[in-house]
């Protein structure tokens, strides 16, 4: 995304609707933020956030596209080297992590998105973001040997899915004494499961 400095007078002022919108829905929830709640943010009158969005539902969207970290990411993935299918996908998930780790307010506005909207925009962020990220995949599975599955739509989805529920999981045991149990590479142990499972190879 374009420094604000560098933006036109519109695009700030919808990048400021934006920025005080999604504050709002990770304080206290969509259905809890109010117009008028986002203009007060903003410091806009209600009329300047109309001019920008139709509606509440239109301005998460935008959010939901704009504030996605793939624009980040993509480039570091493209970059990604390794001579083998594993090693690729061991770089690639330690620098998606690293990434999604310095915006942890995206992953909760996921979390937004899935309990409130049952992952209703998803549809509209894929049409925005797949065609980018697709040929990194139908490249992989063109050049890289040793991959079980051959339908880059299949290797995509398996990779994020795995870092949303390394995310998830994460969340979930970091104060809890399951956290006590596991080991301190869990990591590594997390990337290994993802590449090979968890059945050893029969005899």
């Amino acid at each position: 995304m374009p420094k604000k400095e560098n933006l036109k007078k519109g695009e700030s002022t919808r990048l400021a609707i934006e920025d005080a919108a999604m504050q709002l829905f990770l304080e206290q929830g969509y259905h809890a933020t109010s117009m008028r709640q986002i203009k007060d943010r903003a410091g806009l009158a209600l009329g300047g956030i109309y001019n920008h969005f139709a509606s509440k539902d239109e301005i998460f969207e935008a959010i939901i596209i704009d504030q996605h970290p793939y624009k980040r990411i993509l480039p570091l993935i493209l970059a990604v080297e390794g001579d083998t299918a594993e090693e690729f996908f061991e770089n690639a998930f330690r620098i998606v992590i690293d990434e999604l780790g310095k915006q942890p307010e995206f992953i909760n506005l996921m979390f937004v998105e899935l309990v409130e909207f049952k992952g209703k925009h998803g549809a509209v962020m894929l049409r925005e973001i797949a065609p980018k990220v697709l040929p990194v995949f139908e490249k992989l599975v063109k050049t890289m040997k040793g991959l079980r599955y051959k339908n880059p739509a299949v290797v995509m989805r398996s990779f994020f899915g795995a870092i949303i529920s390394y995310f998830v999981t994460e969340m979930i045991i970091s104060n809890s004494m399951l956290s006590n149990l596991l080991p301190k590479n869990t990591t590594d142990i997390y990337i290994d499961v993802f590449l090979n499972g968890i059945l050893k190879e029969p005899a």
